[in-house]
């Protein structure tokens, strides 16, 4: 067989007929089964039979099919696209690839595909929201880095558009979100700092406009006034200063009078920068200076720096968003899709 230039027609996989793109006529083609069969059977039509359904999903894969995006909103007004809005920062730091593989478990065997939107730090965070909404470039969005007044979250409730918050706001409206207890991690911190005998207990909070800031800082305060220790909040450094810049500061407030013998921390990476200022000190960590700090990856502990860990579960946080998500762009009410994950004290005897 030849195409009109004389050389040999080209043909797809499987037998497919030649196509720069594969259609659902395609597959119907290569399986003998109806167009509007195919279309179900990729959306996981409960009632095909399970075989049909995964006969079909596995051509289209092999054969590389995807759904027309500008066709599907066109006719359903639907993209079957997630969004999520992430800071290229928080992919180095693990914390945003733990969140894109939870959810990447959520949707898998759906029809939803995930997309990540850079949230870059010269932009304010209003931007990507507002370009996603009005481009109707996905069916519903996740964000993280709440703020108590975030705008994002005003916006989004107004435009009546689908999302779910790492973290929440303090706006009287309930929206869809999931988060940490902060403020109970923070006190249980202090409680343990108060157990291995520290007298003076610092934290680095972050910004202050954040809404877990504040969480934080009341767990802290409240735990340390129980307890009766001295405390204070790290000046002039945030968990999104740079790591020479906290350890840096830790190492200046040592050499001040009464110095902070133990540390919360709230990221990995700062505690590393805090365990290396008080190293740089002459404190050994577990024995004259004390740290504890939340834990989200395996990393932290290959460097056994001596500090306790409090785990905190991203993957299974951004599976859980993905969840909510789903719930609400199918029409659930945000007022009920609001989780707080709780701490878990394991500490070593």
């Amino acid at each position: 067989m030849q195409d009109d230039t004389g050389r040999p027609a080209k043909r797809g996989r499987r037998g497919a007929p030649p196509s720069d793109k594969p259609t659902l006529k395609t597959i119907a083609q290569m399986t003998g089964l109806a167009v509007t069969t195919i279309s179900r059977a990729l959306n996981n039509a409960p009632e095909l039979a399970q075989e049909t359904r995964e006969r079909v999903q596995k051509i289209a894969a092999e054969i590389g099919y995807l759904p027309d995006r500008a066709a599907l909103r066109l006719k359903t007004g639907r993209t079957n696209v997630i969004a999520l809005v992430l800071e290229p920062d928080e992919q180095i730091y693990g914390f945003g690839t733990s969140l894109v593989t939870g959810i990447s478990e959520a949707l898998r065997g759906t029809a939803y595909h995930l997309v990540i939107t850079p949230q870059f730090r010269n932009v304010p965070p209003i931007e990507p929201i507002r370009h996603i909404v009005r481009n109707r470039m996905a069916d519903g969005v996740i964000f993280s880095k709440v703020e108590s007044a975030d705008e994002r979250v005003r916006f989004l409730i107004d435009a009546g558009f689908p999302f779910v918050s790492h973290g929440r706001s303090e706006l009287d409206e309930p929206h869809a979100f999931v988060d940490f207890d902060n403020e109970a991690y923070a006190h249980g911190a202090v409680q343990r700092l108060a157990d291995k005998g520290c007298q003076r207990v610092a934290i680095v909070l972050p910004e202050s406009a954040l809404t877990y800031s504040e969480h934080l800082r009341r767990g802290f305060v409240t735990a340390a006034d129980e307890r009766g220790l001295a405390h204070e909040v790290a000046a002039d450094v945030t968990l999104s200063s740079a790591t020479d810049a906290i350890r840096t500061y830790v190492m200046k407030r040592q050499r001040r009078p009464e110095p902070p013998d133990g540390y919360v921390c709230c990221s990995e990476i700062s505690a590393l920068a805090v365990i290396g200022g008080l190293a740089d000190s002459g404190r050994v960590i577990g024995e004259t200076a004390h740290v504890v700090t939340k834990q989200a990856t395996p990393l932290f502990a290959q460097f056994r720096p001596g500090a306790e860990t409090v785990f905190e579960d991203f993957v299974a946080a951004g599976r859980r968003m993905a969840e909510l998500l789903l719930e609400r762009v199918s029409g659930a009410p945000a007022a009920g899709l609001q989780v707080i994950d709780e701490p878990r004290f394991d500490w070593p005897d």
